[in-house]
């Protein structure tokens, strides 16, 4: 019965042999597989990653022109107001000299005792 039993093992153990050789290659098979899959994982997420990046530079440098833009019109419209501003100012220094000058001839009529309106009409 040893004789047998003895017979019987080295197949047995030549089967564990086995089994661990195919163990070990389909954990090889699986790492490789899962290694080809990260790298592809990886490449999809720098692609995804680029395009967002993209995406936002596009988003950002649209924003900018828009700025450019609005600063320009805002400027124009600065200009065009300083010269109504200006052009304001000078009327209401001519309506201040006529007024300025309508009250010293009133002034005068008074301490002369002209008839009302007769300087301003010779004045004018």
């Amino acid at each position: 019965m040893e004789g047998a039993k003895a017979a019987v093992d080295p197949p047995a153990g030549g089967q564990l042999e086995s089994a661990l050789l195919h163990i070990m290659q389909q954990h090889h098979h699986q790492s490789l597989r899962q290694r080809e899959q990260t790298e592809r994982a990886k490449k999809n997420a720098v692609r995804s990653a680029s395009r967002v990046a993209g995406h936002l530079v596009d988003a950002v440098d649209g924003g900018v022109q828009e700025l450019f833009v609005n600063e320009k019109r805002i400027e124009l419209e600065a200009r065009a107001l300083l010269g109504t501003i200006a052009r304001y100012r000078k009327q209401t220094d001519q309506w201040l000299a006529a007024t300025n000058a309508v009250n010293s001839v009133i002034k005068v009529c008074i301490l002369c005792r002209c008839p009302p309106y007769s300087c301003l009409i010779n004045r004018f």
